[in-house]
């Protein structure tokens, strides 16, 4: 802003220097010749008078008169320079002022009817005669022709001199002068070489004193514009590092000016922000609190009623049908509720920061896989045909019971709302990503909802019924798995087109993510024929979803991508959540220490292990 403020003041200062020095350029140069004109005109009429004294008896039309005008215009040349060179005051002597000038008598026409104003006589054979002294050559016939109609004349010319390297300006000056016979023309040359002088020492005076005043203006600005921005970068500074967390920040107060005001402003504006935060800071934390100690209190009685509900579903008899039905009911419902406090837990523990990765190295395709196998019921129970297109296999640094969770709530919510369409999923990687895709063809989602999807407890449709029993939180905790690996989970979606979900993982852990190896935007529709159940999928055929090349985007989509956060936030660890089926009792999933099983072969899948 400082040089900004003070190239702006320079170049409108160089604007305003400029006009006015040319103004008062003009003004001097106006000056210095309407003088040197008003002391041309006095100094003609004085030559005038001196000559009209010395050729009161001279006939200019008899022999001799070329030695008499010599004579007499070599005098009065010299009195002209001596009164320049003998240093006369040029106060007390107007003739002083019009300085030295050259003299010219022409001994020219003056008689009606000897042809046009300003032609000189003419012998037989049309020889030009004309008696004349000093440099005659130089004056103009536009200049003689008034003189000799008894006019003054007045112009300016450039000549050429013998004492100088360039032509000169000059003012001349012609008036009649009368003799015993006819009149003669004289013309007084005034040379303006000392007004070029002086006007060139005024244009450089004009352009030292121009110099020197913009370097002022230039230094007077930037101390004026520091006095001004000073405050202001100190209220950015302290701005910036209380939007960087530290609360306690405040401006120096300095005066009662108007800065002094804005610093009270902010300070007051600072303490108001800070108090605020810090209730919000304790509210969150209160309601983390409650969340977490009623999820564990809950836990003990819960686990009593379990063990009531197991007793009690064993003794029922099966030929009671209302009472194994209620049985059967109450399993189930319990299940769900403990899914719903693992849940709360897990999420307790990402909100408190102390979730923690169990990093391997391990096969994505058999985390997919095993994922798939976790929801074989609800595809089986639906008739839903699961496509899987694994490709080669791919080696990644993740925690594999983590990574299986967000897959497996991803699979549990395209059977939801696939309308018992085909469901694909297809895995990629490249050099230091990989990328698995779920896609349905199910409801989809409208406008603006693939935003809303990971937030908590947040459904699309709340009537629709779920199959899978979920507790609205497993999405919102797939995105902060995703993140505590330095992951993207994002998602698109159309209504009646389907949906499609893509989490995009590091092949190695802290590295940072520029590109997915697979598009979020599908280009196909669904497969034709596919039977239901878990099967792979022709890498060629059998999948709407587009090859890996065809995506340009750099994780943040559009259509609905573009909406998700792409953070990389360490998120905290939790026991594993079970998923309940609506007909098992309890239903368990494998643990992430047991070794990966071989995946099937088949087409698309690879059975080499590394």
């Amino acid at each position: 802003m400082q040089l900004r403020v003070v190239l702006s003041t320079l170049a409108m200062s160089v604007v305003v220097v400029a006009v006015l020095g040319l103004v008062l350029q003009t003004q001097i140069a106006d000056r210095l010749v309407q003088g040197k004109e008003q002391a041309a005109l006095i100094q003609a009429d004085i030559s005038r008078q001196a000559l009209e004294r010395d050729l009161a008896r001279i006939d200019p039309d008899r022999d001799g008169a070329q030695a008499v005008l010599d004579d007499v215009l070599d005098r009065l040349s010299t009195s002209g320079q001596g009164a320049d060179q003998d240093g006369l005051a040029r106060g007390s002597d107007p003739t002083s002022d019009a300085g030295a000038f050259d003299a010219v008598l022409i001994a020219g026409s003056d008689t009606v009817g000897a042809g046009a104003p300003g032609a000189l006589p003419t012998v037989p054979g049309g020889a030009t005669v004309e008696v004349s002294a000093g440099p005659a050559e130089v004056i103009p016939p536009q200049l003689r022709a008034p003189v000799l109609q008894g006019f003054l004349a007045t112009k300016y010319l450039t000549v050429a001199s013998s004492d100088q390297a360039a032509p000169v300006p000059t003012l001349v000056v012609g008036q009649p002068v009368r003799t015993a016979g006819r009149n003669l023309q004289l013309y007084l040359l005034f040379p303006l070489s000392a007004e070029q002088r002086t006007l060139a020492l005024v244009q450089s005076t004009l352009a030292l004193a121009a110099g020197v005043l913009l370097v002022l203006l230039a230094g007077i600005s930037s101390v004026v514009t520091r006095q001004v921005v000073r405050p202001v970068r100190q209220a950015a500074d302290v701005a910036e590092r209380f939007a960087d967390g530290h609360l306690d920040e405040r401006m120096p107060v300095h005066g009662d000016d108007e800065v002094a005001r804005l610093a009270e402003s902010y300070n007051e504006m600072a303490a108001s922000i800070q108090s605020q935060i810090r209730q919000l800071e304790e509210f969150g934390a209160l309601q983390r609190r409650f969340t977490s100690d009623v999820s564990h209190e809950l836990r003990t009685p819960l686990t009593t009623v379990r063990m009531a509900a197991e007793v009690l579903h064993a003794q029922v008899d099966p030929a009671e049908v209302t009472s194994a039905r209620s049985a059967q009911l109450l399993v189930d419902e319990l299940d769900r509720f403990e899914t719903l406090l693992a849940d709360l837990l897990e999420i307790s523990r990402l909100d408190a920061g102390m979730a923690e990765l169990g990093l391997e190295e391990v096969d994505v395709g058999a985390i997919v896989r095993r994922s798939a196998e976790t929801v074989r019921h609800l595809v089986e129970a639906t008739g839903t045909p699961l496509l899987l297109d694994l490709g080669d296999q791919v080696l990644a640094e993740v925690d594999p019971r983590r990574v299986e969770r967000i897959l497996r709530n991803l699979l549990a919510n395209a059977i939801d709302h696939g309308e018992g369409r085909p469901i694909e999923v297809r895995l990629a990687a490249d050099e230091g990503a990989f990328a698995v895709v779920v896609r349905d063809h199910g409801v989809g989602l409208k406008p603006g909802e693939a935003g809303l999807v990971f937030n908590r407890f947040w459904r699309a449709d709340p009537s629709r019924q779920r199959r899978s029993g979920g507790t609205g939180l497993g999405l919102a905790i797939s995105l902060e798995d995703a993140r505590l690996h330095g992951g993207w989970l994002q998602a698109w979606g159309e209504v009646d087109q389907g949906a499609v979900f893509r989490l995009t993982l590091p092949l190695r852990h802290g590295e940072r993510l520029r590109t997915s190896p697979l598009p979020l935007l599908p280009v196909a529709a669904a497969p034709a024929a596919a039977e239901p159940g878990i099967h792979d999928a022709a890498p060629t055929a059998g999948t709407a979803l587009p090859p890996p090349e065809a995506d340009t985007s750099d994780g943040d989509t559009t259509n609905g991508g573009a909406d998700m956060p792409e953070a990389t936030l360490p998120q905290p660890t939790l026991p594993q959540p079970t998923l309940p089926g609506p007909t098992l009792p309890e239903p368990t999933l494998p643990e992430p220490t047991l070794p990966d099983p071989a995946p099937p072969s088949g087409p698309g899948t690879s059975s080499v292990i590394r």
